[in-house]
């Protein structure tokens, strides 16, 4: 299927409306259970089964709008029906909870053996989007490296010390913030190695 291009907004909205819908879903179901073939889970469990398939449905959009999917959304979409369907299978949130660790671990580690081999991986992913000397992938992928293994220890902390109700909300504001800021951040990096117009 040939690469097509899309409305930077909805495909932000396609992207984010799954996480916002779990967010929104759980809030209304907090304190409730569901019971489905006498077994009882509580609404974390419930809104998780539900994320599944609309993780699905949303990165099954994209593909179809936009003619392909990156490495990391397929990644992440894999660990989501992975750790999401443990999650349910077992009835133990844990396991859904580790998702966002597994997944910064698996981006900052492909990252860092790509800087071990003196190599931008970024580069390879997001060049097209964003055209930069060498120096300045180098730079912004050190960055990132070390971005992606905070947030996987960040949410080791929260998910570990806090409730589910404050790790609903970490998750859905604290990490999509941290991105968006992350990035916003790397602004002179971008002044000072970019090319061209672009």
């Amino acid at each position: 299927m040939r690469e097509k291009k899309i409305n930077p907004i909805l495909k932000l909205v396609i992207e984010l409306a799954p996480v916002v819908l779990f967010f929104i879903a759980y809030s209304r179901m907090k304190g409730h259970t569901v019971t489905f073939h006498g077994t009882t889970y509580d609404a974390f469990i419930a809104v998780t089964a539900g994320f599944i398939p609309l993780m699905i449905l949303s990165t099954g959009l994209l593909w179809w709008l936009t003619g392909k999917l990156s490495k990391m959304q397929i990644a992440t979409l894999v660990l989501v029906i992975v750790f999401g369907g443990l999650s349910v299978w077992f009835n133990d949130e844990a396991f859904f909870k580790m998702k966002p660790t597994i997944i910064y671990l698996l981006f900052g580690s492909i990252l860092g053996v790509g800087l071990l081999r003196g190599e931008s991986y970024l580069k390879v992913v997001v060049e097209e989007v964003m055209p930069m000397r060498n120096e300045g992938w180098m730079i912004l992928t050190k960055r990132l490296t070390l971005f992606f293994f905070g947030l996987a220890l960040a949410n080791e902390i929260v998910w570990r010390t806090m409730s589910t109700s404050a790790w609903v909300t970490f998750k859905t504001f604290v990490l999509t913030a941290a991105l968006f800021v992350f990035f916003m951040g790397q602004g002179k990096l971008l002044q000072k190695y970019g090319l061209g117009e672009e």
